[in-house]
């Protein structure tokens, strides 16, 4: 029996002057992503991916749609093959100013729904692809 962990974060989104911007950040591998994190002891998984998005980030968000679940498997050096889970949910900014944890990841930045859809597809992880999709599906916005 594999080990399992699940992870949670989300398409964080806001409104500002008018116009929809989407977060990304930069992995500390240089990749462009969504913030998510390992699940707490006591944590629910929406829980798990506030908390996240407000480290990783900055940002004090509310969670207004899941989006997907990626499963996939890694190999830990200690545990073996792990079952990995990825709860991915909408999540509207609310509060706070960009800052990354640079102990976690290399920057945040926002962009405008087409050009965080061309990051995604040119430096993105490509299980990605389809959260990012389904978060701007949500949004109304098509790519």
């Amino acid at each position: 029996m594999n080990r399992k962990e699940i992870s949670a974060g989300g398409v964080v989104y806001r409104q500002k002057d008018g116009e929809l911007q989407i977060q990304l950040i930069q992995d500390r591998y240089g990749k462009t992503s969504l913030a998510k994190g390992k699940m707490e002891p006591g944590e629910t998984i929406e829980q798990t991916a506030l908390r996240e998005i407000l480290e990783e980030t900055g940002i004090v968000g509310k969670i207004i749609a899941p989006v997907d679940i990626i499963a996939y498997k890694y190999n830990h050096p200690e545990y073996g093959v792990v079952d990995k889970e990825v709860h991915y949910y909408l999540v509207e900014a609310e509060e706070g100013n960009l800052k990354p944890q640079i102990e976690e990841i290399n920057d945040v930045e926002w962009y405008e729904p087409q050009t965080a859809w061309q990051k995604q597809r040119q430096g993105g992880y490509g299980n990605n692809d389809i959260i990012l999709r389904k978060a701007l599906e949500l949004l109304n916005i098509s790519v």
